[in-house]
């Protein structure tokens, strides 16, 4: 597949983050476009940096795909990443409006937030783990929306690993010992999804390393503060009609959110 000039690479972002801001996400992937995951990344790159210029603030980053299924079928062999936005990073209890995003799907996930910069060369297991402020349990919003042709992966990276925003819990200090924690997914008081036994810390930072040096490939260095979102155990899944949203941990807390129609 031929590579995007960078003249291409910044028309592409800059009508990707049109439709973004105008509440349709993705639609350039109508035309059944055709790009690699390498110009899709390189495209997420340049729709940062249109952002950054207007005023936005990146504040970490999330790690999506973790899954081998969900790699599958987005034709990954690898995880994915995405930018977290200072304006789409929410308070436990907001109430925010569906008619923001198309098709909005949430996931149960737990995020870190760091007291140092990582030094990619540096990256260990223990050296993660002694990098780590706090914990916490989230909601990730998700635009869930494809128009291109399957396997989708180019077209998810291109637009953010179709992040939307964070809802975040409360925070916790990092624990002093390995702990067990179940981790719901709640819509309407019914119980969506769950998953009984996430050991910390292993299940919640197994692809942290691989961010860190992901990252490191374009120049970029995991900072001081940045919130990390581990990466789900499921796929992104629409609330439709559903209003109250919540996300349980039997370890780390609760957090929740109202979609509202209006």
């Amino acid at each position: 597949m031929t590579q995007l000039t960078q003249k291409k690479l910044e028309l592409f972002a800059q009508k990707i983050l049109e439709d973004y801001d105008t509440k349709n996400p993705s639609v350039i992937f109508s035309d059944k476009i055709k790009i690699s995951n390498a110009d899709a990344l390189n495209i997420q790159s340049e729709v940062s940096k249109l952002r950054e210029r207007r005023g936005e603030e990146v504040i970490g980053y999330k790690i999506g795909c973790v899954s081998k299924e969900t790699q599958k079928k987005m034709g990954f062999a690898q995880p994915a990443y995405g930018r977290l936005w200072n304006k789409e990073l929410h308070a436990d209890g907001v109430n925010l409006s569906k008619k923001n995003y198309t098709n909005p799907a949430m996931e149960a996930e737990f995020g870190i937030k760091l007291n140092s910069d990582l030094n990619p060369n540096l990256i260990s297991s223990d050296y993660i783990i002694d990098s780590i402020e706090s914990i916490y349990p989230l909601i990730e919003i998700h635009n869930l929306i494809f128009y291109g042709d399957a396997p989708h992966g180019a077209e998810l990276l291109a637009n953010n690993a179709i992040h939307a925003g964070v809802i975040l819990g409360p925070e916790n200090k990092l624990p002093k010992n390995n702990i067990t924690t179940d981790l719901k997914l709640i819509y309407d008081k019914e119980i969506i999804d769950t998953w009984p036994d996430k050991k910390w810390p292993y299940d919640m930072l197994s692809e942290v390393e691989w961010l860190a040096k992901e990252l490191a490939k374009m120049n970029i260095t995991l900072k001081k503060d940045n919130l990390i979102l581990t990466g789900a155990y499921g796929f992104p899944v629409p609330i439709n009609n559903k209003e109250l949203i919540e996300v349980t941990s039997s370890a780390f807390g609760n957090v929740k959110a109202i979609f509202n129609s209006q």
